[in-house]
């Protein structure tokens, strides 16, 4: 898994995409968009029992909708992504996911987290990653961050390289299902 060091540097948008922070009602339309991202973007990295596995790690936290860190973004009102960003200690994972701590962290001490970003396959390399990615750092520099730190898939690693952020720690998750132990880099810090 992997640790990622990040600017707050705030990208130009998309004229084409439009963006509003999520809402309980777009719960049912947010899991078939991440659905489909893991399913199809992680197929260059993950074989399909590691996709299966990871499943249990990735998806939605809906604390993140609840207070208010979480971000759509449509394209001519179709849901083209999502993700958010988070003032709470849980660097990644979905509401059934072990481990979550709801603690709140410390703006002049702690770098707010990026968290659950997902772009629909039909989507991709069109602006929306960077778009999301963005929304985030703003909002967390609003709130008094100074940093931020998100957990990185493979297949998201490309963007957060080209918005200036570097590994700060690789982590790395064994896959129960599979048998199989690869160097898949889901997670980071910092």
């Amino acid at each position: 898994m992997n640790g990622w060091r990040g600017r707050l540097d705030i990208a130009n948008a998309n004229g084409d995409l439009r963006h509003r922070i999520a809402r309980r009602e777009d719960l049912a339309a947010i899991s078939v968009l991440m659905d489909a991202a893991i399913a199809e973007l992680q197929k260059p990295s993950l074989d399909d029992a590691q996709i299966r596995s990871s499943r249990s790690i990735m998806g939605l936290d809906t604390q993140l909708v609840d207070d208010g860190t979480y971000f759509v973004v449509e394209h001519d009102g179709v849901l083209a992504g999502c993700g958010g960003w988070s003032r709470r200690t849980t660097m990644y994972g979905a509401d059934q996911s072990p481990g979550r701590n709801a603690a709140l962290l410390d703006p002049t001490r702690d770098a707010a987290r990026v968290r659950a970003m997902y772009t629909h396959p039909a989507f991709v390399r069109r602006g929306v990653g960077r778009l999301i990615l963005s929304l985030c750092e703003n909002a967390a520099m609003t709130e008094g961050f100074a940093r931020v730190e998100l957990a990185a898939t493979m297949a998201g690693e490309p963007l957060y390289r080209a918005c200036g952020y570097h590994p700060a720690e690789i982590l790395r998750r064994p896959w129960r299902r599979s048998g199989a132990d690869p160097d898949y880099e889901q997670d980071a810090v910092s």
